[in-house]
């Protein structure tokens, strides 16, 4: 039976309506059993040509493209860094135990954690030099996206996801980085409920009951760099209680000693605990709660002292040297605004209140890893047998002020010009091997440097 014209003309607007309802989100998986070391876990993960003597862990900071080209360069100077041992030579890239990242920093450390070298020739043009922000823009405005976006299972950061995994993930889970020898990649968002971090990693999926090894990667990127207003929230089912999940004791009953800072962290893990009442988890940008990611290395060094079954999986006997290297791709706009009587607007005021907070949080942090440090040396180091390096680089490092102003005046976005790219490519390499605690670390080892790249 033919329609008459006036219903034709509805039948395009029902099948986007019905489109609407078929979006949906993908969900992590429940987990039957919790499995001692079965999983993502950092004990378990192998690390080839990896010395015992040297723990080396990488921050990578949000920021965008900013971020992600600073840390690349990073990684890239790591492998141009080589030294001897047992007469063959090593590369530093190699020494790299785990990369703890947030937002731009994810892209770059979970690419590497799946590709490894291969990545060095692939990411630039991939993600770094491609114009992600446009894309991303250009699909939120396509009318016929409209109705999956309208959808309660569905936001703008699952439909980013799928485009991570169209130009640089393929699909890839949990399972294959696991299966990927290297650095142990730990990707951190926000609980935007509680304000607390989260981490993918299968020890925080334990306490959800879920299985992390199923979960896309490009989905964790998408929560880590998922900007409040701008991107959606990734959320994430709770089965806490299903799985034979037991917390350690200082979480269930943290003792009343323990610092505030160790106390939070129990009772934000205890609060995931209560399936009930949260039901479900929605995280958004890493930077909200750490904008370094060096809190993740913190929290995971009190979670191994304060847990025995922990400490009995990792050896530290013949550990000598502790490297912890911060990517800190801040930036700093010049702005003179207080040389106007009339304020800046609305939009422009909403960006640096958030700027202004995620850099005095981020301060704080740098703070307390020196403490942190300071702390290990004295309960790990105090008889001279662990060296300990604090690699920390950013924009203000550089002398030249008209190169320094260059860099922090960068925006956060997830596009920049590629002559920009290469130039942050550049910088994040040469503050790496000017840093003096890093040539220290190089010339204790008897590292040597390659003058050319690989």
């Amino acid at each position: 039976m033919r329609l008459p014209s006036p219903f034709r003309c509805l039948v395009p607007l029902l099948t986007l309506l019905l489109a609407a309802g078929c979006a949906h989100r993908r969900e992590n998986i429940p987990l039957t059993q919790v499995t001692p070391n079965e999983g993502y876990y950092f004990q378990t993960h192998p690390r080839p040509n990896n010395s015992p003597e040297i723990l080396f862990i990488l921050a990578f900071s949000g920021g965008g493209t900013r971020a992600a080209a600073l840390s690349f360069g990073v990684l890239e100077e790591l492998r141009q860094a080589t030294y001897l041992v047992e007469g063959q030579s090593r590369r530093m890239l190699d020494e790299v135990d785990a990369i703890s990242a947030v937002s731009g920093g994810s892209f770059t450390a979970a690419a590497y954690g799946l590709y490894g070298d291969e990545m060095f020739q692939t990411f630039p043009e991939a993600f770094l030099k491609r114009d992600v922000q446009k894309v991303l823009v250009w699909k939120t405005l396509n009318p016929f996206r409209w109705p999956g976006l309208m959808s309660p299972h569905w936001g703008r950061s699952d439909m980013a996801a799928r485009y991570y995994d169209k130009i640089l993930f393929t699909n890839a889970t949990y399972a294959d980085l696991q299966n990927r020898p290297g650095p142990f990649i730990v990707i951190n968002a926000t609980d935007i409920t509680s304000g607390a971090r989260f981490s993918f990693t299968q020890q925080r999926f334990n306490y959800l009951c879920s299985d992390l090894s199923t979960y896309p990667i490009s989905r964790a990127c998408a929560a880590s760099s998922a900007v409040p207003g701008v991107l959606s929230p990734i959320t994430l089912n709770n089965y806490a209680g299903t799985c034979g999940f037991t917390p350690p004791e200082w979480v269930l009953r943290p003792d009343k000693k323990l610092p505030s800072r160790v106390r939070l962290m129990a009772r934000e893990l205890r609060t995931t605990l209560d399936r009930t009442n949260h039901p479900y988890l929605h995280l958004v940008d890493g930077g909200v709660s750490d904008n370094l990611g060096l809190r993740e290395i913190l929290d995971d060094v009190t979670y191994f002292q304060l847990t025995p079954d922990l400490r009995k999986s990792v050896d530290i006997s013949r550990l000598k040297r502790v490297v912890i290297l911060s990517a800190n791709a801040y930036s700093s706009p010049d702005r003179d605004w207080d040389r106007k009587e009339s304020p800046p607007g609305t939009f422009s005021t909403a960006i640096a209140a958030t700027s202004h907070t995620l850099d005095r949080f981020s301060f704080e942090t740098l703070e307390l890893m020196q403490e942190t440090i300071d702390n290990w040396k004295q309960q790990l180091g105090g008889n001279g047998d662990i060296q300990f390096y604090p690699v920390m680089i950013n924009f203000t490092n550089f002398k030249d002020a008209n190169e320094r102003r260059f860099f922090l005046n960068l925006p956060t976005s997830f596009v920049l010009p590629g002559t920009d790219v290469d130039k942050l490519v550049s910088a994040g390499s040469r503050l790496l091997r000017d840093n003096a605690n890093y040539r220290q670390f190089l010339t204790d080892i008897g590292a040597t440097v390659d003058a050319k790249s690989p």
